[in-house]
């Protein structure tokens, strides 16, 4: 009997030596990712896009950690879009956000007939999904005098983005961590930039959030998206830290290696008879692929 205790006591000890591992690396990556793209500024009121996914718990729940300490005052405020799928529990949101007395609005808006009427089936219906619920979100934003929108986005979803723009749209395109929206009127961040999907997982777990899945987008599992992530996956486990290196690689960028001429001036390119530290020495593929860019990912510091 003894034994068994000591063993259960040895697990637990474990157990939370882990999560509060855990708990500091997502901190400290949410919080270098503020600091290192100014996200979060001193006055700003701060509207957290909360869906019911693992995602959005997640990052509103370091906010609201991140808040007590950080360098500058802001305030939070959870927003849900409650698009009326069928079978959608109304009540778990707003009960876990009054236990956690935070500031919250739902919005009701049945996107979802609009969607199920306008896309035939088996078609994607994620363009048009997305495209309404960013349209309410932002007028949302303005009614409530948002100065930010804070998304749920991770690591891997900029990874896979860049991903599917390369290989569906030819374009070498991801997911910035933080952007000013097409009206000019709305500037959107995404914390979670340096976070690890697996990683949000467990904290999920750990933090038992009462998840809500998605029932219009969550069972079309032949969309490209979900085949790119499980592709990444799988390179993830044959080769660790390849999805690292491939976010690293969207903020280390050699222009003059590229193609785009009209972000370089190929046409204007002269020998000068002096070293140019963006020659071939550049190209030379055994010595970049041997000293990968901060291939162990990015160096974090403490926000607050």
């Amino acid at each position: 009997m003894n034994d068994v205790a000591t063993h259960d006591t040895a697990a637990e000890k474990k157990a939370a030596f882990e999560a509060n591992k855990l708990s500091k690396r997502l901190h400290r990556q949410v919080g270098q990712a503020i600091a290192d793209f100014k996200m979060i500024e001193g006055g700003d009121k701060v509207m957290v896009c909360l869906s019911g996914g693992k995602d959005s718990y997640a990052l509103l729940d370091i906010l609201l950690n991140l808040q007590q300490r950080a360098p500058v005052r802001f305030e939070i405020v959870a927003v849900n879009l409650d698009q009326k799928q069928p079978g959608f529990p109304e009540e778990v949101l707003p009960n876990y956000l009054r236990s956690r007395g935070v500031p919250f609005h739902i919005e009701a808006q049945d996107t979802y007939s609009i969607v199920k009427n306008l896309i035939p089936e088996g078609k994607t219906m994620c363009s048009l999904c997305s495209r309404l619920r960013r349209g309410i979100l932002y007028r949302v934003a303005k009614e409530l005098g948002a100065t930010k929108i804070a998304l749920g986005h991770h690591r891997d979803d900029m990874v896979v983005t860049l991903l599917m723009n390369m290989f569906f749209g030819s374009r070498m395109k991801g997911m910035p961590p933080k952007l000013v929206s097409d009206n000019g009127e709305h500037v959107v961040i995404r914390p979670l930039a340096y976070v690890a999907e697996t990683d949000l997982e467990r904290w999920a777990v750990h933090r038992r959030f009462p998840i809500i899945p998605c029932s219009l987008c969550g069972n079309q599992e032949n969309l490209q998206r979900v085949q790119i992530k499980a592709m990444v996956r799988d390179w993830e486990r044959q080769y660790p830290g390849r999805t690292d290196n491939m976010f690293n690689a969207m903020g280390h960028i050699t222009l003059s290696h590229m193609t785009d001429r009209a972000l370089f001036p190929f046409e204007t390119i002269r020998a000068t008879g002096r070293p140019d530290p963006q020659g071939d020495k550049a190209f030379d593929e055994d010595e970049d692929c041997a000293n990968p860019v901060n291939a162990a990912g990015p160096q974090v510091v403490r926000w607050g």
